[in-house]
């Protein structure tokens, strides 16, 4: 088989196990930060610098000048979510009754793929198949919050070919298209009653957008990168209906907009066996603001309320190369969420967090290796005031509940070399040491 071939060939199983896929929000909002096993091990401390391997380059395209010669990766992340939502004192008296939700959370299995090839000693091409957003939420069908939310759904599907440019010993460039796929479906209660019939909402689209990326290497053991993912926009086409059975359904459309997306990674090699790393993230959540849900005239139907704030990350990580196989690692992170008390809801209630994790990769030989990686998410305690004046709030039903949440995420990753390298790759993320 050609090498083309080769290519092509592994560029189709890694779109089909992501259309395979539903994803589960474990980055701010509806973001979904695991998409790499081996950044994860330090809590996605210096994935723009390297950190991830040929994963990172979902945060900083330029990281494929790192990999000499033609490589792939895959990853993938079970995320074991657990969210309650507890009803009280303050809630509408005809809503106590229905009782909790239960937990909304549910399990998912988030798949990325990562590929690229050196043409020559200044060029590189690569390719990343990956779900940047996902959400998916179910409480029971009757709880005391179902006029506000039932059960939420948003999957994504995002394909970005790059180029990559080594301009020099220390300076490398990339660039590439966009393409995502966007869906999203919403189930509300019609009526405050057990039973009642859902009133549900569903669009996709297909938008484009770009990233773009650099890494520096100022001195011998030192890496700096820093990249971003623009926002998109996506003009979501569907319908909204009762899920009665043959209850009509009338068109809909509403234009969202992804944020778009910076991240700053420092990777710096302490000594031969240990290299400590950092990271910075902002996220334009701001852009979602209300999004309007109109019919085939033009009128508003309804709204979509978000009004986020801007979303940051902060993370340290090191890691330990015990020997030619083996390499450990560790990191902590510490996430402020775009949603606060005055906006959170029962769909999406977040809050704050602390990301704790550890990893390892086992070098089996200079052609493979695996990561595996193991994340505890502990959230900040958030309630939930759906009262007059909060944008979700329907007239005379009043919501006021505490909300229980945390998270565990075990991920592993594969990563292959395709062509015989002369000599054999380190186990430890990529450092430049000019």
């Amino acid at each position: 088989m050609s090498r083309l071939s080769r290519s092509l060939s592994l560029a189709a199983v890694s779109l089909a196990a992501l259309v395979a896929a539903q994803g589960g929000a474990h980055a701010g909002a509806f973001a979904i930060r695991e998409q790499s096993a081996s950044a994860q091990g330090y809590s996605f401390a210096g994935a723009a610098s390297g950190s991830g391997y040929l994963s990172s380059m979902f945060w900083n395209p330029a990281v494929i000048t790192m990999m000499p010669g033609w490589w792939s990766e895959g990853h993938a992340s079970l995320i074991v979510p657990r969210v309650e939502i507890d009803p009280t004192t303050g809630t509408a008296p005809f809503l106590l009754p229905l009782g909790a939700s239960g937990d909304i959370g549910q399990d998912a299995i988030v798949p990325s793929s990562y590929n690229s090839y050196q043409i020559n000693d200044m060029l590189w091409v690569g390719l990343s198949t990956t779900s940047p957003y996902g959400l998916v939420t179910d409480p029971r069908q009757d709880w005391a919050g179902q006029i506000y939310s039932r059960s939420s759904k948003i999957f994504s599907l995002n394909v970005n070919p790059v180029v990559g440019v080594k301009v020099n010993d220390w300076l490398s460039v990339a660039a590439g298209p966009s393409l995502q796929y966007f869906d999203i479906t919403l189930k509300r209660a019609g009526a405050p009653l057990p039973g009642s019939p859902s009133v549900i909402l569903d669009g996709d689209d297909v938008g484009f957008g770009f990233t773009a990326g650099v890494t520096i290497t100022p001195f011998a053991g030192t890496t700096i990168g820093i990249g971003y993912r623009s926002r998109i926009d996506h003009e979501l086409e569907g319908n909204v209906g009762s899920s009665v059975v043959g209850a009509p359904r009338l068109p809909i459309t509403a234009d969202l907009t992804t944020p778009d997306q910076l991240t700053i990674g420092v990777s710096k090699a302490i000594t031969p066996a240990l290299t400590l790393h950092a990271g910075f993230e902002w996220t334009n959540w701001s852009v979602l603001e209300t999004p309007l849900v109109e019919g085939p005239s033009g009128a508003t139907v309804t709204t979509l309320p978000l009004n986020y704030d801007d979303g940051y990350f902060y993370s340290l990580g090191l890691d330990y190369k015990l020997n030619n196989q083996w390499t450990l690692r560790a990191g902590l992170a510490y996430e402020q969420s775009p949603i606060d008390t005055e906006i959170r809801s029962t769909r999406l209630p977040d809050s704050d967090r602390i990301w704790a994790s550890v990893g390892a990769s086992y070098q089996w030989n200079d052609k493979l290796s695996f990561d595996v990686a193991y994340t505890h998410i502990f959230s900040r305690e958030g309630d939930i005031r759906i009262v007059e004046g909060q944008q979700d709030f329907l007239p005379g039903a009043p919501f006021v509940a505490d909300v229980d949440a945390s998270t565990d995420i075990l991920s592993v990753g594969l990563r292959y070399r395709w062509d015989n390298p002369a000599v054999a790759i380190p186990a430890a993320p990529i450092v430049r040491k000019y």
